[in-house]
């Protein structure tokens, strides 16, 4: 095992790692009733911690101040309490997976960017995307601007001049949009 060298991997690293120890913590609190308390500093000297009940209990136990704390709290409402924060934590575990599932998925991105841009010197349009690798979103951006392109070549095709090309004939089908495009151009239509 040695040091990550790249900066955004160590960076990754190191939050992965972190939220992986505040989730044992919060295990070891939950199945035995532990206290416990985690103190991390990150690379750029940032603290991070993590503590049951709290982590200046746990401090001060540890330093031997304050041994018998004096607890009057109702015990419905202390497990109430630990419920919530429980609840918590297994919220926070599931933030911190999702915003390490989007850092990944922005590195696939700029990865993908990076490519993109070499394609692109080859020539390559937004058109000749690979239609299998996108999201539904993507997809109906894509839709969009296909429509987008489409309505603009039919206004230079039907310009001024009042030569037609009939196998061109634009024309607006407001409750059909695929029923817009030239003959033989189905766009994905299916005929029953």
């Amino acid at each position: 095992m040695k040091r990550i060298e790249n900066e955004d991997g160590r960076l990754i690293t190191f939050s992965k790692r972190r939220s992986g120890i505040y989730k044992k913590a919060s295990e070891l609190v939950t199945l035995c009733g532990a206290e416990v308390g985690v103190l991390v500093f990150s690379p750029a000297g940032k603290p991070f911690s993590f503590g049951h009940p709290s982590m200046e209990s746990i401090s001060n136990r540890f330093l031997g101040n304050n041994l018998t704390p004096i607890d009057s709290t109702h015990p419905l409402v202390e497990a109430y309490r630990k419920l919530r924060i429980n609840e918590l934590n297994q919220n926070c575990n599931e933030l911190l997976s999702r915003l390490e599932a989007e850092k990944e998925r922005g590195n696939m991105l700029k990865q993908m960017m990076k490519g993109k841009g070499r394609r692109q010197q080859q020539q390559s349009y937004w058109w000749e995307a690979p239609v299998d690798e996108l999201n539904f979103q993507d997809l109906h951006q894509m839709y969009a601007m296909l429509e987008d392109l489409h309505s603009n070549l039919c206004r230079k095709i039907n310009g001024p001049s009042s030569s037609r090309n009939p196998l061109f004939a634009c024309t607006n089908h407001q409750n059909d949009p695929a029923g817009s495009f030239p003959h033989g151009f189905d766009y994905g239509r299916r005929h029953f």
